[in-house]
């Protein structure tokens, strides 16, 4: 199976060298470049990538918008957005992967980096840097628990309320950045049956990836940030 990928940058020197490495690839293949979040949701809707290789900052629409337009769009749903960013701790991630984003990467990635995290993304089973990915939901969340009642972490623990209680618990070490073989080796149980369990609570959250199970995990209160 060959993965479809999208590029939108707003450089094309880093496009076209995006686009070499891609296409160097056997089981990957370049379908379309965009130099705005505008033309990043048109070429999606048009081109139906498996990944695309989204900068966060662009001119016009940026990123985190054109993020937004494509999970938005139900014929999409199977579309996954890897944000590009120059520096790892940047406030618009933690918003991209609320907005649908499958994770993040750094540009100074390197080529195997890349390579790895768009077949990360594209089958769905991991978040893409996990320890830094968390490491920014913990920091931006943590940040919300001094906003106005109602609106920081476990304002929304009604929407646990249809999980089960092992549901729960696989959620819990989901959100704690574990992958499904470390989890079951932690409850005693196949990472088959632990697969079967991200995705009803997926399905019953309305998340599109493990990426947004993480940030649920956080916003409801089911996990706390460190030092809580």
């Amino acid at each position: 199976m060959t993965i479809r990928v999208l590029l939108a940058d707003d450089q094309a020197l880093l496009r076209s060298a995006f686009r070499v490495l891609v296409d160097s690839e056997p089981d990957m293949e370049v379908v379309g470049e965009a130099a705005d979040g505008a033309q990043a949701a048109a070429l999606a809707g048009s081109e139906r990538p498996d990944v695309v290789l989204m900068d966060i900052r662009m001119p016009g629409t940026d990123g985190l918008a054109a993020t937004r337009a494509i999970t938005a769009d139900p014929e999409l749903s199977g579309v996954r957005i890897v944000m590009l960013t120059t520096f790892e701790i940047d406030e618009y991630v933690v918003e991209s992967l609320r907005a649908g984003a499958s994770g993040f990467l750094g540009k100074g990635a390197e080529p195997e980096e890349l390579l790895g995290a768009i077949r990360i993304a594209h089958a769905g089973e991991a978040l893409l840097s996990p320890a830094a990915t968390k490491g920014l939901i913990t920091t931006f969340l943590a940040q919300s628990a001094a906003a106005p009642a109602g609106a920081g972490p476990g304002a929304d623990a009604g929407r646990l309320a249809a999980l089960t209680a092992r549901e729960r618990e696989v959620l819990v070490l989901v959100g704690g950045g574990l992958s499904n073989d470390e989890i079951a080796e932690r409850l005693d149980v196949s990472p088959l049956t632990v697969k079967t369990h991200v995705n009803r609570a997926m399905a019953k959250l309305g998340a599109r990836d493990r990426a947004q199970l993480v940030v649920t995990a956080y916003e409801t209160g089911l996990v706390r940030p460190r030092g809580e």
